[in-house]
């Protein structure tokens, strides 16, 4: 077995300078151009096979290992960055006005080209094979879209890995749990509709400013009064707009939304959740005869974590540093599109901690002065290879 530690300590400062690289020019979900182009030309000078353009900007690649037939494991990393306009003050801020890799995938994306380059170079080490995945659009759930195009086919992929930078959790310390770890994530628009009038005769127009903040404030009744208060369920409102002028009654208001929840079954709970979240807006509706239109947006099942892959990757994070004592239960209502791989084979997700105070990496994601500690990039790469061998040659 080859020094999986000393190779990567040896990579570091590629590894970190790719991660610079691809946090200057962030890119939007399906606009990830150039990092496209950067991810092929890299994977190519590997010699990894069948390299493939997927769902606009998507990456697919294969890596054969030669130490006989086995299993086809998929590693995943995401691309694509935010509509912020960044605040840091880095040296390597981004060069994009309005657009900023303010969730971490910049260090994913350089992560698994680094595993990709160890692996390559060590192909007697493990059987079967590797398909890396660079997705793009996880904000907006573009698994789903690469899914659907094959990627889980051609070879046929026996289980999956990911792992997600992650700044709740401070610097040296990992989340991995077994079963659900995140909710399912239904994201909403809603318009109420009402008549237009002028504020001194209320009585002649139909208020759909008021509409609009009583589904708000009904709404809340969902997590304590309709569902188990033991399960975890939030419905919040991102934005509200509506009206011109003061002294005008609006006769619609716009609002957008999300609605997460963690229960057991979320085939059966799912419909009773949406079928709850609109009867109170047509409740209230109703009672101010105001009308609404409802728009859901393709968003995120529950991503639930393996339990037999689970062992597996705790094993290779006790190699990679020394411990089991930094591990920590993880629960989270966040959506992650890479659920769509785990309702469909076994898949785990593991959160690298990044909180570091004293370097500014303790900002919330998607924040305008997000960044990452880097030091972890170097245990992330090391755990993906480790987990890989591990899963690979069990």
């Amino acid at each position: 077995m080859f020094d999986v530690k000393k190779e990567i300590a040896a990579l570091e400062s590629e590894l970190v300078a790719l991660r610079r690289e691809f946090h200057q020019y962030p890119e939007l979900g399906y606009q990830e151009c150039r990092t496209s182009k950067k991810v092929i030309t890299y994977l190519t000078a590997l010699g990894l096979e069948d390299i493939r353009t997927v769902t606009k900007t998507g990456v697919t690649a294969v890596l054969r290992g030669t130490a006989g037939e086995g299993k086809t494991l998929l590693l995943r990393a995401d691309m694509d960055a935010l509509p912020v306009q960044e605040e840091t003050g880095l040296p390597y801020a981004s060069k994009i006005p309005g657009v900023m890799h303010a969730c971490g995938h910049d260090g994913h994306t350089a992560i698994q080209l680094i595993v990709a380059k160890i692996l390559a170079a060590h192909r007697d080490a493990f059987r079967g094979q590797i398909k890396f995945l660079f997705q793009p659009n996880e904000e907006e759930a573009g698994a789903l879209n690469m899914i659907r195009e094959g990627v889980l086919e051609n070879p046929s992929v026996d289980a999956a890995l990911a792992l997600h930078l992650w700044s709740p959790i401070k610097t040296g310390r990992i989340g991995l749990s077994e079963g659900p770890i995140l909710g399912t994530t239904e994201e909403f628009e809603l318009e109420i509709l009402g008549k237009q009038g002028h504020t001194s005769t209320p009585h002649t127009g139909k208020d759909a400013l008021l509409g609009a903040c009583s589904v708000v404030q009904a709404m809340q009744c969902l997590a304590t009064r309709e569902f188990d208060p033991l399960l975890p369920i939030a419905v919040m409102f991102g934005y509200i707009k509506g009206g011109t002028a003061r002294n005008v009654i609006t006769p619609s208001v716009k609002l957008g939304g999300t609605i997460r929840f963690l229960f057991p079954d979320e085939e059966h709970n799912k419909p009773r959740v949406l079928e709850a979240f609109e009867r109170v807006i047509r409740g209230q509706c109703m009672a101010l005869g105001l009308e609404y239109k409802l728009t859901y947006i393709p968003s995120n099942p529950s991503l639930v974590n393996d339990p037999a892959l689970v062992s597996i990757v705790r094993d290779a994070a006790a190699e990679v540093f020394g411990t089991r004592d930094n591990v920590e239960d993880f629960r989270s209502l966040a959506g992650e599109d890479f659920a769509e791989f785990s309702q469909r084979i076994p898949s785990v997700m593991t959160w690298v901690g990044i909180a570091d105070k004293e370097k500014g990496t303790d900002f919330p994601h998607h924040h305008s002065r997000f960044n990452i500690d880097e030091d972890m990039l170097k245990y992330g790469a090391e755990l993906q290879v480790r987990s890989a061998l591990r899963f690979l040659n069990q």
